[in-house]
């Protein structure tokens, strides 16, 4: 295989992962259409996934095995596990009560904005660095925000607010999850670091909702079951797996160009099945976003690739 088409094959396998995560929120609204519960959604879309990073993860155990390579150190498992509950249950089950109170479409252009707290987060905590064109991406990206959040108040009232904030949480939590995950990752490798934190955030999900619902399950149609199992494998396994296998692979600022079709994707498919209302004003506001976060990504990318002087 060429270069030229393994590049392009890689590029293929994260823009198709990226437009896969962004039906979670299609399948998420289409699901509470019959039953608005945020933990049973999550508990059960992380219950029909947990088998499969479970298989990887224990298949990526053996091949370091067979290359000789020590287990990881229980310190190191259970920093992954930390932060798979960080990034996998904390902030999933906030995105998951966000969608409760406003549309597929603003949920996903607030959690696009996570890249902005990952450059906030990192100057606080992290000793990173805050340059002028990081402030200039936030800039443009949260007066995008704003532009459709007062457009969003206006029809929907507290529901919009109320929802804007629990994603917005949602956004810290899975940014503070990228700052965290950076040195496990170098250490486990992407496909064992996945597994461990997807599995920790699976079991936490099931037992939150044990605890909420007492043990005791209710009454769920095939409808409803088909909805979770698609937002499991189509959102959540395959995704993944497409998005790891292109980003090995593609430059940073390839990446960064492909993850503003994200919410562009999301926009589409919730007007197809949900039937929302893209209107003039949210059509700005987006355009702002995806430039905010799409000029910070690029001038991040670039800084990095730079040589030192």
């Amino acid at each position: 295989m060429s270069e030229t088409t393994a590049g392009t094959g890689s590029l293929a396998a994260a823009a198709l992962g990226a437009a896969l995560f962004s039906s979670k929120a299609i399948f998420i609204k289409l699901a509470y259409l019959e039953k608005s519960d945020a933990a049973l959604m999550l508990a059960l879309r992380m219950m029909m996934s947990l088998p499969f990073f479970l298989a990887v993860g224990l298949y990526a155990l053996y091949l370091q095995r067979r290359a000789g390579r020590p287990y990881p150190s229980r310190r190191i498992v259970f920093l992954a596990c930390i932060n798979g509950f960080i990034g996998y249950y904390v902030a999933a089950y906030l995105d998951f009560a966000g969608l409760t109170f406003i549309t597929a479409q603003l949920e996903r252009l607030v959690l696009f904005t996570y890249p902005v707290f990952v450059m906030l987060l990192g100057w606080l905590f992290f000793k990173g660095r805050v340059t002028l064109r990081g402030l200039i991406g936030a800039a443009i990206t949260y007066s995008g925000l704003a532009l459709i959040f007062s457009n969003g108040i206006s029809a929907d009232g507290w529901n919009a607010v109320i929802g804007t904030i629990l994603v917005l949480g949602a956004a810290l939590a899975f940014a503070l999850y990228q700052l965290l995950a950076k040195n496990l990752i170098s250490t486990l490798g992407s496909t064992l670091f996945t597994s461990i934190a997807m599995s920790s955030a699976g079991v936490a999900s099931l037992i939150h909702y044990g605890i909420v619902s007492h043990g005791v399950g209710p009454a769920l149609s095939w409808h409803y079951i088909m909805l979770v199992a698609g937002c499991a494998f189509f959102a959540t396994v395959l995704p993944s797996f497409l998005v790891n296998a292109g980003l090995g692979r593609i430059t940073p600022q390839a990446s960064s160009m492909i993850s503003t079709i994200s919410p562009l994707v999301t926009i589409i498919m919730a007007m197809i099945f949900l039937g929302e209302v893209f209107t003039f004003i949210d059509a700005i506001g987006t355009a702002l976003i995806i430039i905010g976060v799409g000029f910070y990504a690029w001038s991040d990318a670039r800084a990095q690739k730079a040589p030192a002087t």
